[in-house]
């Protein structure tokens, strides 16, 4: 049922607590492929009266970003045990819930699953999330993980 499963990461330990998950659905489903992916926003420089960045500043600190997130990728990709199933890290520039929605009807992805904090009310509505918008725009199911310790209500 299905053969690619994208796991998007955002480099915290939080998300990691997808990883049983993928590894059983993986093992489970006979599935062929889990691309763990990582969204880098664009820098956005504020602009201040008093100083502005120099454009070979914002592009290189864009630059130590996306380095940061294929060295993530690739320690997060050694960490997930699949036994022979092949693993794709792929490093995105833009909003994360878009640019993941959008990824997933491209590449053919069958199923996200993602971390969630859980967070409803208040909390939810100040800090969003990125989780319950790729849920909303997905083309394909999305299986939400809450993180451990999760606390109902808050």
């Amino acid at each position: 049922m299905y053969q690619r499963i994208l796991a998007p990461l955002d480099g915290s330990p939080l998300a990691e607590c997808v990883f049983p998950h993928l590894e059983t659905l993986a093992a489970g489903c006979r599935v062929k492929e889990v691309v763990l992916a990582r969204v880098v926003e664009p820098f956005r420089p504020i602009a201040s009266g008093e100083y502005i960045m120099k454009p070979e500043e914002v592009l290189r600190i864009e630059q130590e970003a996306k380095a940061a997130a294929q060295t993530y990728l690739k320690e997060a990709a050694a960490k997930i045990k699949l036994n022979g199933i092949g693993v794709k890290t792929e490093m995105i520039v833009g909003n994360p819930a878009e640019t993941l929605a959008n990824y997933a009807t491209r590449s053919k992805v069958d199923l996200i699953v993602i971390a969630t904090h859980g967070r409803s009310g208040v909390s939810r509505w100040v800090w969003g999330s990125v989780a319950d918008r790729i849920l909303r725009s997905a083309c394909v199911p999305v299986l939400m993980v809450r993180a451990p310790g999760c606390i109902p209500g808050i």
